[in-house]
Parts: structure tokens; C-alpha cells; sequence
């Protein structure tokens, strides 16, 4: 009989403390999908990578001159994605401490209208003797069907030795495809 009396006593606690539990497995935050990185958390990721390829191959004093990335297969095309994983890459390379010459801004280099700094088509020792460089960074990237292939590269401009490397994807969403629609 007591033991009776105690079963329906906590039988009601106990659902009640399942409901309880199994509730909170819904609420917000419990169980949350983790967010997919952004354009711009990928490339802060790729430029640390490329900081640390490049420890230790370049001095304290050594300068980079930035270049748009172009498209791998039309090396003379960039679009509005190009411009900005450059502007992305030289901001966190900077945030690094590495020295990046901001070429844009000089009156002596050609830089061809709607295209950006298109060094892989260029006489690489003239420019970095022009602008006192030791480096560059450039790259490309190639848009498949659902993300972009990024390559990024330091070069020594004496040698042309690749003083750190790296790639990167990023997913083809939305903001992806409209920075690809301005091709230059």
C-alpha cells in the first residue's frame, strides 16, 4: 500500500521532470547549428596561414606590394571578388606586421582601367625596382559550380622564389556571385 502511494507520488514528478528535460532540447541555443564561415572569416584564416608560410623568408624590413587577384584562366580579368580578397589579405598581412606597399595610390605604375593591378601580366623585376619591394602578393582564384578556388602567394620579386602559399574555397553564395558579376 505505501509503496502504491509513493509510485503515484513520484510518477507525476517524474514526467513532469522528463517534460522538463526533453523541453529544453528544443529551445533556442540548446542545440544550435554552428555558423558557416564568411568570405572574410576564410580569408583572415588563409592570410594567417600565409604570414606563417612566410616566417622567417622575409626581413623586418622587407616590403610586399599588394596585386588584384585575377581569374586563372584570363589572367587580364579580374571582378569586384578579386579586388577584395586583396583588400582582405593585404588588411589582415598589415594586422601581421608586414610591410604592404599600397600601389594604387602611386602616380608611375600603370594600372589599367577596370582591371586593378594585374602583376602576373607585368615585367615583375621593373615594378618592384620602381616601388623598392622585395615581394608581391598575387593570386588567382577559379569559379567551379557551388565555391571559387583561391590560391595566394608571396614571391620574392628577385627570384621569383614563392615565399609562402596558400588556398583557400569559398562557398558560391549570394554575395560570392554578385562580387563575380563585375567582371574587369
Amino acid at each position: 500500500m505505501v509503496s502504491k502511494r509513493l509510485s503515484r507520488l513520484y510518477l507525476p514528478i517524474v514526467l513532469l521532470l522528463s517534460v522538463l528535460i526533453t523541453g529544453c532540447s528544443a529551445l533556442p541555443g540548446y542545440h544550435t547549428v554552428p555558423e558557416q564561415p564568411t568570405l572574410l572569416s576564410r580569408v583572415d584564416t588563409a592570410a594567417e596561414r600565409l604570414v606563417r608560410n612566410t616566417h622567417g623568408r622575409l626581413a623586418a624590413t622587407d616590403t610586399i606590394i599588394a596585386t588584384t587577384f585575377v581569374d586563372v584562366d584570363q589572367l587580364g580579368r579580374s571582378s569586384t571578388l578579386g579586388r577584395t580578397l586583396t583588400e582582405a589579405l593585404t588588411s589582415k598581412m598589415v594586422e601581421n606586421g608586414l610591410n604592404v606597399i599600397e600601389v594604387k595610390l602611386r602616380d608611375s605604375l600603370y594600372i589599367e582601367e577596370y582591371t586593378g593591378e594585374l602583376i602576373l601580366s607585368r615585367n615583375v623585376q621593373r615594378l618592384g625596382n620602381n616601388y623598392n619591394a622585395s615581394a608581391v602578393l598575387l593570386g588567382t582564384y577559379a569559379v567551379a559550380r557551388g565555391e571559387v578556388f583561391v590560391n595566394a602567394r608571396v614571391v620574392r620579386l628577385a627570384d621569383q622564389l614563392v615565399l609562402g602559399a596558400t588556398s583557400f574555397r569559398v562557398p558560391m553564395d549570394a554575395d560570392v556571385q554578385m562580387l563575380l558579376s563585375s567582371p574587369y
